[in-house]
């Protein structure tokens, strides 16, 4: 029968043997695991209609303003009102010494009472000289005259009519109102002051409407084409506007004009955006920033801001493939839309976008896409 046995010189050897492997089987269970792959969040690229925007620098400009300068003569007796003040058109503002005018409409009456009796007298004598050349008791040239004498004094009547209007009209030009409504300036001119109308006629006050306003702004050649040709109703372009030092109040308006002409100095054309001064902060002359706006919305990819990382003048993201893999994607980004930036180039709809792993993430590694929605991004980053 064969033994088996291994004789009893072969046992260090055994023991060598069990304690290597006991040593193999502690350094495997004992060996690092791979790491295992990141979780980031990622989003789907989807088309979304938006509204595009253009900015453009300008100025607050009144719709309505008026100099006020006297159009009769006199000394300035009274001023109406208080500097600054709003006033409503056809309030009185000033009063030029109204007595040289009182006089003259009284002695234009006067004279419209002398030639009307004339005109009497005359339109008697008519009729007396009638019946006489009909009885053939005087010539026809007394009667001619008598006609002539009759349409003189008519004639008077009318110019004395005219006399008084205009005297009418110098008494109430001496009552100095606003033509307008809106906020008075200074009174440049008080009381006592002698004042003289016509062309040199000084200028008392400025009257500027502020309940509505112009905001005046240049548009460059190349969007001004694009307008025209892609725009059908030019009002219904939506304009905002926001004053230089304060963005957080915005006024919604649009467009009143384009000019006719395009100023060959600078390429642009003037533009004139109509607003409502509800609040009434908007004056004449202050900065103004405007953004005009498409006419109706576009579809177009927005990236959240979170999602874009700057590498040197470039911007990129990181995408994931199909095998859950970070990959490198350089794009070209457009303006701002409520913290993201629409992609002009480098991604298309359905690509997967990591939005927040740019710090911890390499391209070309592996991955644990968790899918979150774009608005849970807008949210986290408007979070403080």
């Amino acid at each position: 029968m064969l033994s088996l046995a291994l004789p009893l010189r072969s046992t260090p050897f055994l023991y060598q043997f069990a304690a290597i492997a006991l040593i193999a089987i502690a350094a495997l269970y004992n060996a690092p695991k791979a790491a295992a792959a990141p979780t980031v969040d990622v989003i789907t690229m989807q088309p979304q209609g938006i509204r595009t925007w253009v900015k453009f620098s300008g100025r607050i400009a009144p719709v309505q303003s008026a100099v006020i300068r006297p159009l009769v003569g006199g000394t300035i007796q009274e001023v109406l009102f208080k500097d600054g003040e709003q006033v409503k058109k056809g309030q009185p503002l000033f009063i030029i010494d109204p007595r040289k005018h009182e006089a003259t409409v009284a002695e234009a009456e006067a004279r419209i009472a002398i030639a009307q009796s004339r005109a009497k007298l005359a339109q008697d004598e008519l009729a007396r000289s009638k019946q006489l050349v009909d009885d053939k008791l005087i010539s026809q040239s007394l009667y001619d005259s008598a006609l002539s004498a009759q349409q003189v004094a008519q004639a008077d009547i009318k110019q004395a009519q005219a006399a008084l209007s205009q005297a009418k009209l110098n008494l109430e030009y001496a009552h100095i109102r606003a033509p307008i409504a809106g906020r008075v300036s200074r009174a440049e001119l008080t009381a006592g002051n002698v004042v003289e109308a016509g062309p040199s006629a000084p200028v008392m006050t400025e009257i500027v409407a502020t309940d509505t306003m112009f905001a005046e702004f240049n548009v460059d050649e190349g969007t001004y084409i694009e307008f025209v040709r892609n725009i059908k109703d030019t009002q219904a372009m939506p304009v905002q506007l926001t004053l230089t030092n304060n963005n957080d109040v915005v006024y919604d308006g649009h467009i009143a004009s384009f000019d006719n002409r395009l100023d060959a100095t600078s390429g642009t054309i003037r533009a004139r955006a109509l607003f409502s001064n509800s609040d009434g902060a908007l004056t004449a002359g202050m900065f103004a920033n405007v953004r005009l706006g498409s006419e109706s919305t576009q579809s177009v990819l927005l990236l959240p801001t979170r999602a874009i990382g700057t590498n040197q003048s470039k911007k990129f993201v990181l995408v994931v493939d199909d095998k859950n893999t970070a990959l490198y994607r350089e794009v070209t980004l457009g303006e701002y839309y409520q913290q993201h930036r629409v992609v002009l180039s480098g991604l298309q709809a359905g690509d997967t976008v990591i939005v927040n792993g740019l710090s911890h993430v390499r391209p070309n590694t592996p991955v644990t896409p968790n899918n979150v929605s774009a608005a849970s991004i807008v949210q986290a980053t408007a979070a403080p």
